[in-house]
């Protein structure tokens, strides 16, 4: 039996296809990570992602988007995380065409009906002195403590290092309580 050229070549470019989409499949789920809505009295947190970190990188960087629906404002004031000892709330501000990044010593503010975005050169969760850098696939614990609202535990799935932004299309809205 005789297979000609044309059809084996599309044969050929069928399978390459095939394996490709499958690649890209595997891929895919790799980075499918899933991130509740977490909630806590008035306080809803969404969006919670962290990047992986390089071979012997020390610092990490935390986001998400935290929703008050209160009335009362409240205020974001600690976190914590066993992966380090030195947690901190941060914001990247661009001073005099310098990109600063510093502590934010009383908290982050998060007025009532309003949201505010933890996110890539903005205000973020700065992981220090971390010992084992994230993984990308792996999920990192977090404590957020608010003024008011009190202790939230989240997780937050590790993106790829090269992350800007999490991808909302990939995420589970469904909503969680503590």
């Amino acid at each position: 039996m005789r297979i000609s050229k044309t059809l084996l070549a599309a044969a050929v470019i069928g399978v390459a296809a095939l394996s490709a989409n499958s690649a890209n499949a595997d891929s895919h789920d790799k980075h499918d990570m899933k991130a509740e809505v977490v909630m806590v009295g008035d306080i809803h947190l969404s969006g919670q992602w962290t990047r992986a970190m390089l071979p012997g990188q020390k610092v990490g960087g935390g986001f998400v988007t935290i929703t008050n629906k209160g009335g009362e404002d409240d205020r974001l004031v600690a976190v914590k995380t066993p992966t380090t000892d030195r947690a901190e709330i941060h914001e990247m501000a661009i001073v005099d065409d310098v990109m600063k990044m510093r502590p934010l010593a009383d908290g982050l503010p998060v007025p009532a009906g309003e949201t505010v975005k933890l996110k890539p050169g903005s205000f973020h969760l700065m992981f220090m002195a971390v010992e084992e850098p994230f993984k990308e696939g792996a999920m990192v614990p977090v404590v957020l403590t608010f003024e008011k609202a009190g202790d939230v535990e989240l997780m937050l799935p590790v993106m790829p290092a090269g992350t800007k932004a999490m991808d909302h299309g990939k995420m589970n809205h469904g909503p969680k309580t503590n």
